[in-house]
């Protein structure tokens, strides 16, 4: 009689995921071992530069950030991170509010999109259908009167990655999303900063518009 091999117990650690998708950092709960998936990488060329590889092991390809945020700190694991499938419940269990920071320059799960591709080309980027479940979810959780919010710091210039965001947003903001951008200040103190703050007043530039306009900070909560 065969040994029975019992499945892994698994912890998801987190995604860099723009949605809620992969790449992603999982743990063994038992072994300590951490288990990473992403796009493949296949390039031939890149392939045979790489040390190491062995025979059925298959390199992936994932944003620094993923490791930095998601990786293994220590030799022993301090921190407990919830599920994914417990992380997605948030979104239709909170009461109000949900609301999240965004600053990073890009997202390299955008990158392997068509919807990117087709934005990088210089064309109108379709939108419609466009990650429908999810969709689905934020129109349903806003017509119960919950509100979705996000702010986005943005370099001056944009970032192709941030330039990108700004046209997601209009997907975003037509399922119920509030989004609203503020510029990276180069340095808190550099009076060429195109980001100033002054009593309770913010000078926020809005997606869909040329132009600055003063918020004040209660808006963000």
């Amino acid at each position: 009689m065969k040994d029975l091999i019992m499945a892994r117990r698994l912890r998801f650690n987190g995604t860099g995921s723009g949605v809620n998708g992969c790449p992603a950092v999982h743990e063994d709960l038992d072994t300590g071992e951490v288990i990473i998936h992403g796009p493949a990488l296949t390039d031939p060329d890149d392939i045979a530069r790489l040390r190491h590889l062995g025979e059925g092991e298959v390199p992936i390809v994932v944003p620094r950030e993923l490791l930095v945020d998601f990786g293994p700190k220590e030799v022993t694991r301090v921190p407990t991170i919830i599920g994914l499938d417990e992380f997605d419940r948030l979104f239709t269990q909170f009461e109000h509010t949900a609301w999240r920071l965004e600053t990073r320059r890009r997202y390299s799960s955008d990158e392997v999109t068509d919807t990117y591709a087709q934005f990088t080309r210089g064309e109108p980027v379709n939108w419609e259908g466009v990650d429908a479940e999810w969709c689905a979810e934020r129109r349903e959780q806003t017509a119960l009167g919950k509100r979705f919010e996000r702010v986005r710091i943005v370099d001056n210039p944009p970032t192709p990655g941030q330039l990108y965001l700004l046209d997601n947003a209009r997907r975003n903001s037509a399922v119920g999303e509030e989004i609203r951008s503020l510029w990276r200040a180069p340095t808190p103190n550099d009076s060429n900063s195109p980001t100033r703050t002054s009593g309770s007043s913010t000078r926020a530039w809005w997606p869909g518009s040329t132009s600055m306009r003063p918020t004040t900070s209660s808006t963000w909560s």
